[in-house]
């Protein structure tokens, strides 16, 4: 308790001696600018706050509050620059750094401004805490603690950044069709539709007496494995459905349901990925 006060007390003389930077930060409100340097502003005011007043970290606080003022300026400004840290840890900040910069200078900024601010924000963080735990051994018990918070932040953002897939909506190959499905729907979408005309147009060409279709269902993996499974068998039947309706004999389709056995994006379980929301017909 007595180190907390003297803290405190030492706290308040470097907030005076630096011009009152942080109390600044504390308040400012972002004028101009963008919605990217607006919510910079917010992020480092988070950050100075939680360094002075948690931390008692006053040169850091003093630091990054200028920073943020800057941001509430309207100023762009940049992540730090990797130094003062282990060879051990320069790897991992300095990939990093270029993944957020390749992302900040692909567009991140304007697409996604509170994704792009955190994820600069949290990569100032991850280094600071790096840079007083390979500084100061004696505190790596707080600093990894830290050290972790910020990395997770880090990485959450950066997924947030990540280019989505684009959906392909034609057909993939000579006889070979897919057709996509919001989530945890059957219903047969416009773009679905117009690959199901194709289908008829293309059987209708080779004979429709003639023509064998197949219609295999999938999943993505965002319900249990057993969900799916029905899911994809109803997605098939649904494209079914539409074949017959377009004049295609009931007994010329076979159907198939995969679930989420056979994505075409692998993932891990739980996540959303539309491309693997499909039917595949293949026209025979």
């Amino acid at each position: 308790m007595k180190f907390l006060k003297v803290a405190s007390l030492v706290g308040s003389l470097l907030i005076a001696g630096c011009g009152s930077d942080i109390q600044r930060m504390a308040s400012v409100q972002a004028s101009g600018g963008s919605p990217f340097t607006q919510a910079l502003t917010e992020e480092y005011r988070t950050f100075v706050a939680h360094e002075a007043n948690e931390d008692y970290d006053w040169k850091a606080a003093d630091y990054y509050a200028r920073k943020g003022l800057a941001a509430a300026g309207g100023e762009a400004v940049l992540p730090e620059e990797v130094t003062g840290v282990s060879d051990a840890q320069a790897g991992a900040l300095n990939d990093a750094r270029s993944r957020l910069m390749a992302a900040l200078g692909s567009g991140a900024r304007d697409s996604n401004p509170p994704a792009a601010a955190q994820a600069q924000v949290a990569f100032d963080c991850w280094l600071h805490e790096t840079q007083e735990v390979d500084g100061w051994l004696a505190a790596g018990a707080l600093g990894e603690d830290h050290f972790a918070e910020c990395h997770d932040r880090f990485e959450a953002a950066m997924a947030l950044l990540a280019p989505k897939p684009e959906t392909p909506v034609a057909a993939v190959a000579p006889n070979e069709y897919l057709v996509y499905f919001d989530l945890d729907k059957v219903d047969i979408r416009p773009d679905a539709r117009a690959v199901i005309d194709r289908v008829l147009a293309d059987a209708a060409a080779q004979g429709i007496d003639r023509v064998r279709i197949s219609a295999t269902g999938h999943a993505d993996r965002s319900g249990s494995e057993e969900y799916n499974l029905a899911l994809s068998m109803r997605r098939a039947d649904a494209v079914r459905e539409a074949l017959i309706a377009g004049g295609i004999p009931a007994e010329s389709i076979t159907l198939a349901a995969r679930g989420e056995s056979e994505n075409a994006i692998p993932t891990v379980d739980g996540v959303v990925e539309p491309a693997n929301r499909r039917v595949e017909i293949i026209l025979q």
